[in-house]
């Protein structure tokens, strides 16, 4: 009784730092990116702590990596966005939603009894229990790509299979193991669904657009190639005129000498 009401007070005391009233908000961190990425809105940096229902968007250029607590990495691609509704390492209870653009995620190994790892897109569901895989949203068509392990994929609402090459069940969900994939779509095409294996070329682009280097090579100031030029024809011009000048002479030029007393001529710099 004593400790609950010293936490309490510890609580209201902390009431401008929520995170130590609670514990269970804390979803990962963003351990690379590039820019332009936000994160609710505000530009997003490095070591950003994420938190649940954390919006985390990117520009046409920009990237964004994220490591969950329970160890998990997800790798977001240019104009995409990713909400991480919910993550409990402890429970091992997630959930995020992709509302577009293309994410790759690796999933650590699910042990707890009740625990998921749960995406969703506008017309899919997808399930995992610890896999490497990447999801894909665009004009209402949701591309799931295994590479390693196993992922469970559901349409949702009027969505149907448009591309298939994993197992189908009695239930219209999808098993996809690694080296396959499916397509969904709210837009079903007459002559049904393809059944193929990944394309290689598929599966590396998936991977190439979602790769976040972990740290991206600064900007080139934008004079620095040309000061070099510069710096560089200034050094070989008074190279020349040294030379020039040596050889109009017949040599090296003599030393000056000062009478001591005397007041050395300013152009010549010799006593008279």
């Amino acid at each position: 009784m004593c400790r609950r009401l010293i936490a309490a007070v510890l609580c209201l005391l902390l009431s401008p730092l929520p995170a130590f009233c609670a514990p269970g908000d804390h979803a990962g961190q963003i351990n690379a990116l590039i820019p332009a990425a936000s994160r609710n809105s505000a530009p997003a940096k490095v070591r950003d702590d994420l938190q649940w229902n954390d919006l985390l968007q990117t520009g046409s250029s920009g990237r964004v990596r994220a490591g969950l607590a329970d160890g998990s990495i997800l790798s977001v691609g240019s104009n995409s966005e990713l909400r991480v509704v919910q993550h409990d390492a402890a429970s091992q209870q997630t959930s995020l939603e992709v509302n577009f653009g293309k994410v790759r995620s690796k999933v650590v190994k699910i042990t707890q009894p009740n625990g998921k790892f749960e995406m969703k897109t506008p017309n899919a569901v997808i399930g995992v229990v610890g896999t490497d895989f990447y999801v894909g949203y665009e004009s209402n068509r949701t591309t799931v790509i295994c590479y390693t392990g196993r992922v469970m994929v559901t349409p949702a609402g009027n969505a149907k299979i448009v591309r298939n090459s994993g197992q189908a069940d009695s239930n219209g969900s999808i098993t996809v193991s690694a080296g396959q994939m499916v397509v969904i779509s709210t837009e079903f095409p007459p002559d049904g669904y393809q059944s193929t294996t990944t394309p290689p070329e598929v599966q590396r682009a998936s991977m190439n657009d979602t790769d976040v280097p972990d740290a991206p090579l600064p900007p080139a100031h934008p004079h620095l190639v040309r000061n070099i030029i510069l710096g560089a024809g200034l050094a070989a011009t008074g190279w020349a005129v040294g030379i020039t000048q040596l050889h109009s002479a017949g040599g090296a030029p003599a030393a000056a000498t000062v009478t001591p007393g005397c007041k050395p001529n300013p152009n010549t710099g010799l006593c008279p």
